[in-house]
């Protein structure tokens, strides 16, 4: 069967998509992914017409919802889908001009590190475009922080990100030949307030834990191993073939840039690649920048897992690094875009990962 025109390809439509999907693509899909439809009604009293069409363009939207809900078998991932949540009122918007308010914070201590900031025992580590410091504040043993030179944190070219990355990752075997035991990598970019940085200096920090790799990590090893010995092949093959077959992939170079179907939250990317080489970094940078200039974010959260340093560890063969980045949403509202929700049930999400893909195919085009 041919897919759907371009104009259905939306996730409402997505119960039509795979209905037009070959066996085989269908039954990996069926594999992976659970997926449940919903329709929401009730009546509004006449007095609330008028702002139900001032808000959400008409009474008809509102009062007949459809909820298209994603759950990820493997993992345990889930996202509720509902494009009508993006258009809700919000009381707790501010004026903010965010380039103002990002050079107000000029001259802060993450702008002079040498002075403002500790260094790791072992000393620091100098990029081209950044420095190590120790983190005062520890979520781990080795605890750093990657503070870039550009103050603005959405100011950034590919090779900046290149270093900043490569930075993190001398750290790193700076700290795991000071402690042998440590080697479970973690490099984490908080992008501005929304996504929880305390301080608007562009930084990453970077973390070298002991024993088991951080939960998450561990978890999708766990559940990639169960799901090679039931069905005898790789869990990260099959994700990125059932989204390839839904139009949700970006192949670049030996890359899979995902439009990830369960997101922890807004236009959640993944990046799946064999090793963290100059290519995954380049492609790391492509999406940072569509999401920036193409799709509006200027907040996000980026994580990069990768197996331990110390490559004696079993269980970690065929384990990709898996890079995960997140819109974290409007910085003009301060309304927090996790609840109860997110913490105890499953993200709402509000965009389209269709059209983070098709915004991501023209940033990969060329």
């Amino acid at each position: 069967m041919d897919m759907p025109d371009e104009v259905d390809r939306n996730i409402a439509a997505l119960p039509q998509l795979l209905s037009s999907l070959s066996p085989d693509d269908r039954r990996r899909f069926e594999r992976i992914f659970q997926v449940d439809v919903s329709t929401s009604t009730f009546r509004a009293p006449a007095a609330m017409h008028a702002w139900m069409m001032e808000h959400f363009g008409s009474e008809e939207s509102v009062q007949s919802q459809t909820v298209v809900k994603v759950t990820n078998l493997i993992t345990l991932e889930g996202a509720l889908y509902n494009k009508l949540r993006a258009r809700r009122p919000m009381d707790s918007r501010v004026a903010v001009d965010l380039a103002d308010r990002i050079a107000a914070k000029l001259g802060d201590t993450f702008c002079r590190p040498l002075e403002c900031t500790p260094e790791d025992l072992f000393g620091r580590v100098w990029g081209k475009h950044c420095v190590t410091a120790s983190n005062l504040a520890k979520a781990d043993g080795y605890h750093g922080l990657v503070i870039f030179d550009e103050h603005n944190p959405l100011t950034f070219d590919s090779e900046m990100v290149k270093d900043y990355i490569d930075t993190g990752l001398a750290w790193a075997r700076l700290a795991h030949c000071e402690d042998r035991e440590a080697c479970n990598f973690l490099f984490l970019w908080n992008c501005l307030w929304r996504s929880g940085s305390s301080i608007v200096h562009g930084h990453a920090q970077v973390l070298l834990g002991k024993g088991i790799h951080y939960a998450p990590v561990e978890h999708l090893r766990r559940a990639a191993l169960l799901y090679r010995i039931g069905h005898g092949v790789s869990y990260f093959d099959d994700l990125c073939k059932v989204h390839t077959s839904l139009g949700l992939v970006q192949n670049y170079r030996r890359i899979r840039v995902l439009s990830y179907l369960t997101p922890a939250k807004e236009k959640e990317v993944l990046l799946i690649a064999p090793r963290l080489d100059d290519d995954l970094k380049l492609a790391i940078f492509r999406v940072l920048r569509c999401l920036l200039d193409r799709l509006s974010v200027c907040s996000f959260n980026l994580a990069i897992y990768m197996k331990p340093i110390d490559s004696s560890q079993q269980g970690w063969q065929g384990f990709p690094v898996v890079v995960r980045i997140v819109d974290r949403g409007d910085v003009n509202t301060e309304t927090s875009d996790i609840g109860a929700m997110e913490l105890y049930g499953a993200p709402v999400i509000s965009s389209d990962p269709f059209e983070v893909a098709r915004a991501l195919a023209s940033s990969f085009a060329d």
